[in-house]
């Protein structure tokens, strides 16, 4: 069994949040992308769907996901399992910021549902492209 020691983690930073590494085919050679997510208080990531399911769980902070056509409260302790193809947008508690894990199959890849919106600041892709963020591979 791999060990990922805690100073091997992969840390990446987005104008929203950053993303550690835990466990990734890169990272350990996992079939599973684990990573944590540390999102200052009021910011939000960009709308946009995966092509495969993700599980959240919450452990500090707040924030509102809005998945689909629900606009979901969340509080520290809860878990949220996010369908693939669904859009879905974080928005971060304003005065707390959230921390989150994240679980979700190796290979999972980010995409915008139309022109009018970016997976990534840094990456505008046509529509029906798909993008494997660098927390995952």
């Amino acid at each position: 069994m791999p060990i990922i020691r805690h100073a091997e983690s992969r840390r990446t930073e987005t104008p929203n949040a950053v993303m550690t590494t835990f466990a990734s085919p890169t990272q350990g050679g996992a079939g599973l992308a684990m990573w944590h997510v540390d999102m200052r208080p009021g910011q939000s990531g960009p709308p946009h769907a995966f092509d495969t399911e993700q599980v959240w769980t919450f452990l500090s902070g707040g924030a509102t996901v809005e998945l689909g056509d629900e606009k979901l409260t969340i509080e520290p302790g809860d878990t949220l399992v996010m369908p693939a193809g669904v859009r879905r947008q974080v928005f971060s508690d304003v005065d707390s910021g959230m921390t989150a894990i994240v679980a979700a199959p190796a290979g999972c890849r980010a995409y915008k549902l139309d022109d009018s919106i970016d997976v990534s600041p840094t990456c505008a892709l046509p529509d029906g492209d798909k993008l494997a963020p660098a927390w995952v591979v």
